[in-house]
């Protein structure tokens, strides 16, 4: 997707590929950070290429093969800085509020960081507004944006779950080649090129995470799990194990596929798309097994 800014009409607040072949898999992946057209009621006091720092810009386009095999791939068309589907409605900070939410708050320590379900700053030094933002604006924002979103997705697992009697769900992501810097964690080690995040084995049946893990470090991939991202709401809330909902979240480090500044594919972009479409292969056909 090419960043659109101040455009008129908004796109719908997502794109849905549906499965092309076969008798599909119970598969279900979501983008919800790959998102480029940006409201016209932002209100941003930055530039439009330092928001566009927070999108996992071209996601979308690296797993392009999951309806190939079969499976769904949602993806968010708005960006994250504008509103995050990846929070829960509650983990919203109340001094970027003009006035008192009516609904009692939890925000954590992300949104303490200006990360929460409406961004606050871009970094520790860069704040996204001038201003407070309205209780009217934001719940705007939640009801054109976040709840159709959160609909969508939530339709496609419940489907696939029907069908199936079992659902695996990829949260897709990319993060920055800065991550630990940005979350304030001194690491000893640099930031793996995939981080696998199953809230510390809580969310996903153990057999899909070893079965990516050792796809990936077979292509020469590094890999770590839950670090540093073990995943928040979405996979929180599908991954449910005991009851056959998997969820599993993948964070792509960006420099293997763009460049960062520019936001452009780079020369490692294709090589990462096909071995991704390699990946999805290769689940599907364990979900097969499984079922």
């Amino acid at each position: 997707m090419t960043a659109s800014f101040d455009k008129p009409a908004a796109p719908a607040p997502f794109l849905l590929w549906q499965a092309e072949e076969g008798e599909g898999v119970p598969l279900v992946c979501d983008s919800p950070h790959s998102g480029t057209f940006y409201p016209a009621d932002f209100g941003s006091v930055l530039p439009p290429q330092r928001l566009r720092g927070g999108e996992d810009t071209h996601v979308e386009a690296l797993w392009e093969h999951v309806p190939r095999v079969g499976g769904t791939l949602l993806a968010a068309t708005f960006p994250r800085v504008y509103i995050d589907p990846n929070r829960t409605l509650e983990d919203l900070d109340p001094e970027l509020l003009e006035g008192a939410w009516p609904e009692p708050l939890a925000p954590g320590e992300k949104t303490r960081l200006g990360y929460g379900l409406v961004w606050s700053r871009m970094d520790s030094s860069t704040p996204i507004y001038a201003r407070k933002l309205g209780v009217d604006e934001v719940r705007q924002r939640i009801d054109r944006y976040y709840r159709p979103y959160h609909a969508a997705l939530g339709e496609a697992v419940e489907a696939a779950h029907r069908r199936f009697g079992a659902v695996w769900h990829l949260n897709l992501h990319s993060m920055p080649n800065n991550a630990y810097e940005r979350l304030k964690i001194q690491s000893p080690h640099p930031l793996a090129d995939f981080v696998l995040g199953d809230r510390d084995g809580s969310t996903c049946e153990p057999g899909i995470v070893d079965l990516v893990e050792t796809v990936l470090r077979g292509m020469g991939y590094t890999v770590a799990r839950n670090d540093p991202y073990k995943g928040v709401q979405l996979i929180a809330r599908i991954g449910r194990p005991a009851e056959r909902r998997n969820s599993l979240q993948i964070e792509i480090r960006r420099p293997l596929y763009m460049d960062e500044v520019s936001r452009e594919r780079n020369g490692g972009f294709a090589k990462l798309q096909r071995d991704l479409g390699l990946l999805t292969e290769e689940i599907a056909h364990y979900l097969r097994r499984q079922l």
